[in-house]
């Protein structure tokens, strides 16, 4: 594999709490556009030593290579922007977007990577993965190449297989959470909580701690949740398979979008939220 060319310019579409770590990741000079970005993204930006140029025409102008990392509902509108400005440089989508949204994507520009994340924000190795596909895979993993973040390209595959691995993927962890809320907040509409606990406690172990752990760590995230069921909703129906258990998530994290950027959530407000009884709204960052 070759190496990342030593005067690349990488621009970073945005760094949210993932975004910036792929950017602090990737070799060279690393650019983004603080326009219109709020006053999070941007201490976050400068912790990770990017540069600033002020707004999106300038970044594009000076990129070699544009990494976009935002919500999947913003993915198609954010990469006509790019593309309207005539960039001609390697475009990489790194969204969780369905392959045909993908393809849709990279038919914008004439050099296209295909990528997805899998795993947290990526602050130390081992944790998460930068899948690749398209006839570039290999020379944008160059980029990443002993970085926290780890570059996998999905040899012979085509635009789309790395966005159709997300799907697989999400489809299961984050769409098993929203069922499991959901039963749980049936077992509450129907007063039988504590024996589903009870029960779980006898024939499935751990679940009660699960659930504990989701109404914590999904409560943040589940407005930027919603499009990602969509896009696998899509990828679903696209390869002939029901698609409805994702429509039913898509709705499930929509009922949790007053918990943006939340900290510290319960199984209670979960319920209550999911139950149409909650009364809970924060004020969060714009991008993921």
């Amino acid at each position: 594999m070759s190496e990342a060319p030593q005067a690349a310019v990488t621009g970073i579409l945005h760094p949210g709490t993932m975004g910036v770590t792929v950017g602090a990741a990737c070799s060279g000079t690393v650019l983004w556009a603080s326009e219109g970005r709020s006053d999070a993204t941007r201490q976050r930006a400068a912790g990770a030593g990017l540069v600033d140029v002020g707004d999106l025409a300038s970044m594009v102008a000076a990129a070699d290579m544009v990494i976009s990392v935002c919500p999947p509902h913003g993915a198609e509108a954010l990469a006509d922007t790019v593309a309207d400005t005539g960039f001609a440089g390697c475009y990489v989508d790194a969204n969780a977007v369905s392959p045909t949204t993908a393809r849709k994507i990279g038919a914008l520009f004439e050099d296209f990577v295909d990528g997805s994340l899998i795993g947290p924000p990526a602050t130390k190795p081992g944790t998460t993965r930068l899948y690749l596909s398209g006839s570039h895979a290999d020379r944008v993993a160059a980029h990443f190449q002993g970085s926290a973040l780890e570059p996998r390209v999905l040899q012979g595959g085509e635009t789309g297989a790395a966005s159709a691995l997300k799907m697989a993927y999400a489809s299961w962890t984050k769409g098993t959470s929203a069922l499991l809320m959901s039963v749980a907040a049936l077992a509450a509409a129907e007063g039988v909580a504590d024996e589903l606990s009870a029960e779980w406690a006898l024939s499935q172990s751990g679940l009660s701690q699960r659930l504990s752990y989701t109404a914590i760590a999904v409560g943040p995230k589940a407005w930027r949740w919603t499009g990602e069921m969509d896009e696998i909703a899509d990828a679903f129906a696209a390869a002939g398979l029901p698609d409805g258990f994702h429509r039913a998530a898509s709705e499930v994290f929509e009922r949790l979008g007053v918990f943006k950027e939340a900290r510290g959530g319960s199984v209670e407000r979960m319920i209550a939220a999911l139950l149409g009884s909650a009364a809970t709204s924060t004020d969060g960052d714009e991008q993921a």
